[in-house]
C-alpha cells in the first residue's frame, strides 16, 4: 500500500461488519485498506480529512486532480447497496448527490463532497425539516427507472412469507395481532406494488447540505437503497425520526397523523393507501427486528402502527 494512503478502518465499522456479516464481513474488512488505496491511485485522489462510517460503508473525504472536493465511497456489493450508482446516476445529481465515478465489480463510488455536519436534523423547526425532506422526496420520485432494480412487490412477497415463522418469537399476544394486521395491509396492495424510483431510507440524516460555497442547491439526499414500488413505502423512517418531538406533543398517535397527512398531501398519495405501505414498512422492520433475536416490537413502531390502523379504517 503506498505510504500516503494508510488508511484505518474504524473499530465501531469493524463491529458492525462482524455482528451482522460474520466470517464475509471480516473478510470485507480485512481487505478495505488496499481497495481503498487502490482507488485513491485509479482516480488520483487525495486524502483530504478523516474518514466517515455507518453501518456499512466507510467514506473518505478526498480532492480530485484539479483539487475539487470529493468522497470516496466503499462499501460490499449487496441486494440493498448495488442499485445505489444506477439511482444516482437516474437523479444526475437534481435533488440528490451527484455520481462522479463507479466501479461495478466491488461497488466503490466517487461522490460530490457534501456537508456531512449539516442534516435536515440541524432544522430545529420539525414541521420545516419534514416539509422539506417531502418536498424533495416528491422530486426523486419523478426521476425514470433504471432497468434491473429491486421491484417492491417481490419484496413485500418475501415478508409476507417470513410472517408465519416471525409471529411466535413476540411475546406479547398484542403485538402478534399487530404484526398480522401489517401483513393483512400488505396483503391488500400488494396487487399494485407501483413502479417509482424509491429511495427507501430517505430520513434527515441522509439529507445533507452542500459544502459551503457551492452552487449546489440547499439540500441533497444520499445513500439510496433503491426500489420501484409504490411511494407509500418511502414515508416510515420520516415517521419516526425526530421521536423525542413526536412524544413532547403529549398527544402521539395525533403528532403521528400529522405528519404522515403533511407527507401525503405534498406527495399527492391516496392516504388509505399509503398507511397500507406504510403498515408494510413497519412490518418489515418487526421481522428484522425478530431476526435479530428481538422479542418485542420497537415502541415507536408499534405507536406509529396503531396511529395508521386507525387510518386505515377511518381513512
Amino acid at each position: 500500500m503506498h505510504a500516503a494512503h494508510r488508511i484505518t478502518v474504524p473499530a465501531e465499522l469493524v463491529g458492525f461488519h462482524e455482528d451482522f456479516d460474520g466470517e464475509e464481513g471480516r473478510s470485507w474488512i480485512a481487505a478495505l485498506p488496499e481497495l481503498a488505496s487502490r482507488f485513491l491511485d485509479r482516480w488520483g485522489l487525495r486524502l483530504d480529512g478523516p474518514a466517515s462510517h455507518g453501518m456499512v460503508a466507510l467514506v473518505l473525504p478526498v480532492l480530485r486532480e484539479d483539487g475539487t472536493p470529493a468522497a470516496l465511497k466503499l462499501q460490499p456489493v449487496t441486494d440493498e447497496s448495488v442499485g445505489e450508482p444506477a439511482a444516482l446516476r437516474a437523479w444526475d445529481g437534481d435533488g440528490a448527490v451527484a455520481l462522479l465515478d463507479h466501479d461495478e465489480a466491488t461497488g466503490t463510488m466517487l461522490l460530490e463532497r457534501l456537508d456531512a455536519n449539516r442534516s435536515l436534523l440541524s432544522i430545529r423547526d420539525a414541521e420545516a425539516s419534514l416539509r422539506t425532506l417531502s418536498e424533495l422526496l416528491a422530486r426523486l420520485l419523478t426521476a425514470p427507472v433504471p432497468a434491473g432494480l429491486r421491484p417492491l412487490a417481490d419484496v413485500a412477497g418475501a415478508m409476507l412469507k417470513d410472517v408465519p415463522a416471525a409471529l411466535p418469537e413476540l411475546r406479547d399476544a398484542s403485538e402478534r395481532r399487530l404484526v398480522e394486521t401489517c401483513a393483512a395491509a400488505v396483503r391488500e396492495v400488494i396487487g399494485e406494488p407501483g413502479h417509482q424510483l424509491l429511495h427507501w431510507d430517505l430520513h434527515y440524516d441522509n439529507v445533507l447540505a452542500p459544502v459551503p460555497g457551492s452552487a449546489r442547491e440547499p439540500w441533497l439526499a444520499i445513500d439510496p437503497k433503491p426500489l420501484v414500488g409504490d411511494a407509500g413505502f418511502e414515508l416510515l423512517p420520516a415517521l419516526h425520526d425526530r421521536w423525542d418531538d413526536i412524544t413532547a406533543t403529549g398527544d402521539v398517535e395525533r403528532a403521528v397523523l400529522r405528519r404522515f397527512d403533511l407527507m401525503t398531501e405534498v406527495l399527492g398519495l391516496d392516504r388509505q393507501r399509503a398507511a397500507r405501505w406504510t403498515l408494510g414498512r413497519v412490518l418489515q422492520n418487526a421481522l428484522w427486528d425478530v431476526e435479530d433475536g428481538e422479542d418485542a416490537l420497537a415502541p415507536e413502531q408499534v405507536e406509529i402502527a396503531r396511529a395508521l390502523r386507525r387510518r386505515v379504517i377511518r381513512g
